[in-house]
């Protein structure tokens, strides 16, 4: 299992569908699994706390033993900014960490220009502020087209295995 995290805006979804689809394996949004409460907040310009994200993490964790036994190798986003969020998800098997790292204003850019999505500009900062960086994961700064930041951390995971 290959979780991709970092802060909102960082290319979670976008890299983790092309690094899926170069894998042959299934992808997993995990902002498709937050509750209803979670995103109103989220859409209201306030950030989550560790009591709204712990439901949602511990539903995700329940979601990658259901995945594991369909096929254990998949991709999953989440923001899995704090060490004690990826402890959870972790107790749900072995995970290979994928840390999506960008620069504050390069975020902020791509935010700004982001439709149809319910996290606000306005919450980066919290972010920021939230995330302690692991680590156990593969770093990888993502400045370069999703494709060819995919191709990259598939090739570095091979070199691992």
């Amino acid at each position: 299992m290959i979780i991709l995290m970092g802060v909102a805006g960082a290319g979670k979804t976008t890299v983790g569908k092309k690094l899926a689809e170069l894998l042959g394996c299934p992808f997993y949004e995990g902002d498709d699994f937050h509750p209803s409460s979670n995103i109103e907040k989220m859409e209201k310009g306030k950030p989550l706390t560790d009591e709204d994200r712990e439901p949602w993490l511990i539903l995700l964790r329940e979601q990658i033993k259901s995945w594991r036994h369909q096929n254990p190798l998949f991709v999953l986003t989440c923001s899995a900014l704090k060490e004690k969020y990826r402890k959870i998800l972790e107790s749900g098997g072995p995970v290979r960490w994928v840390y999506l790292k960008c620069e504050f204003d390069l975020i902020s850019d791509r935010l700004s220009k982001r439709e149809r999505h319910f996290f606000p500009p306005c919450l980066l900062e919290s972010q920021f502020q939230d995330l302690e960086e692991p680590n156990n994961a593969l770093e990888v700064e993502n400045i370069l087209p999703a494709d060819r930041i995919a191709a990259y951390i598939r090739d570095q995971l091979d070199r691992v295995e």
